[in-house]
C-alpha cells in the first residue's frame, strides 16, 4: 500500500509537469520545426540524467539497482550482470523508438490544434491501455471500466465536431495516444527488472538520435531559431523528459498500468488551465463538458475495488 501510494504521488508531479510541457511545445513550434524540438530536447533529457544516475550508484556503493541482479543468487555473477545489462538496453532502446514515435506525433499535432485539446485526446491512452493490456493478461476493476465509458463520452464531446468530423492536428495526437498506450505497458514490463533511472536515460537518447536522423532528413536546422526557443525547449528538456518520463519509470512500478495511467491523464486537467492561464486559450461549453467527463473517469478508476478485483491484479503481478 504504502509503495503504490508512494507510485501514485510520483505520477501525479508528472502528470503536472507534463500538462504545464504542452505549453512549451507549443511556443516551440513557432521557432523550430518539430523533429528539432524533440531531437534537443531528448538529448537534454538524456544528458540531464547521466550525472543522477552517477550519483545513485556512488550512495549506493556503486552497486547497480536492477533488480534482475539478484533475482538468480546461486547463479555466475558475471552472467547475471551481463543479462541485467543487456535488458536495460533492450527496454531502454524499445521505450526509446515508441517515445520517438509518440511524441512527433503530438509535437506536429499541437501545431494545428489547442493546448488544452491536445492534452485531453494524449488522454485517450487512458482507454487503450486496458484494451491493450488484455492481450497481456491484464485484469483491472468495474469501476475503471466504468471510467473508460466516461472517457470515451469525454473525448467524443472534446474531439468530434457536429459534422462528426476531426481535425487534422487531432488526428496527429490520437495517434500519439495509441503510441503511448503501448509506451506504458512496455515500461510496465521492463521497469521491475532494470534501473528505472538508466533505462530512462537511454529511451531519450534513442527517442533524441531517431529525431535528429529525421530533422536532418525533413528540416533546416537554424542556431538563431534554436536560440529564440531556449526557454521552452530547456523545460521540455529537463522538466518533461529528464524529471517527468523518469518519474514515471519509478512510479509504474508495482502500479497496475491502467490505474497509473489514469493518474497520469491528470496531465490534460493542467494543460486546460495552462493553456488557459499563459496562453489564453478558451474551450467551448461542449469542450468544457468533455473535459468534466474525462475528470470523473480518472476519479472512478481512484476509488476503492472490491476484493475480487483487487485479488485479481495481485495475481497479474
Amino acid at each position: 500500500m504504502r509503495q503504490q501510494l508512494r507510485g501514485s504521488v510520483l505520477l501525479l508531479l508528472c502528470a503536472i509537469i507534463w500538462g504545464t510541457a504542452f505549453v512549451a511545445q507549443s511556443e516551440g513550434m513557432e521557432y523550430v520545426g518539430g523533429f528539432t524540438f524533440n531531437c534537443v530536447r531528448n538529448l537534454i533529457g538524456g544528458t540531464v540524467l547521466l550525472p543522477c544516475i552517477f550519483l545513485l550508484r556512488r550512495i549506493q556503493g556503486g552497486k547497480a539497482t536492477d533488480l534482475a541482479d539478484s533475482s538468480d543468487p546461486g547463479g555466475d555473477e558475471s552472467a547475471k550482470k551481463k543479462k541485467s545489462v543487456k535488458t536495460l538496453f533492450i527496454g531502454g532502446i524499445c521505450c526509446g523508438v515508441i517515445l520517438c514515435v509518440a511524441s512527433n506525433f503530438q509535437q506536429f499535432g499541437i501545431k494545428y490544434t489547442t493546448v488544452g485539446k491536445a492534452g485531453f485526446i494524449t488522454a485517450l491512452y487512458i482507454v487503450l491501455v486496458p484494451i491493450f493490456g488484455l492481450f497481456f493478461h491484464k485484469k483491472v476493476g468495474k469501476l475503471v471500466w466504468i471510467g473508460l465509458v466516461f472517457a470515451v463520452a469525454g473525448l467524443y464531446f472534446l474531439c468530434i465536431t457536429g459534422e462528426f468530423t476531426v481535425g487534422a492536428g487531432d488526428l496527429l495526437v490520437l495517434i500519439c495516444a495509441g503510441c503511448f498506450a503501448v509506451h506504458i505497458l512496455v515500461i510496465d514490463h521492463f521497469s521491475p527488472l532494470v534501473d528505472g533511472v538508466a533505462m530512462s536515460c537511454i529511451q531519450f537518447y534513442t527517442c533524441g538520435i531517431l529525431s535528429g536522423i529525421l530533422m536532418l532528413v525533413r528540416e533546416e536546422v537554424s542556431l538563431q531559431a534554436l536560440a529564440a526557443c531556449a526557454g521552452p525547449i530547456l523545460y521540455a528538456g529537463v522538466f518533461s523528459s529528464g524529471v517527468a518520463y523518469t518519474l514515471q519509470i519509478l512510479g509504474q512500478k508495482n502500479m497496475n498500468p491502467t490505474v497509473a495511467s489514469m493518474i497520469m491523464s491528470l496531465e490534460s486537467v493542467v494543460s486546460v488551465l495552462a493553456g488557459f492561464v499563459i496562453l489564453h486559450q478558451k474551450l467551448s461549453g461542449r469542450e468544457l463538458l468533455g473535459c468534466a467527463f474525462m475528470f470523473i473517469a480518472v476519479v472512478l478508476s481512484q476509488l476503492p475495488q472490491n476484493n475480487r478485483a483487487q485479488s485479481a491484479e495481485m495475481e497479474d503481478r
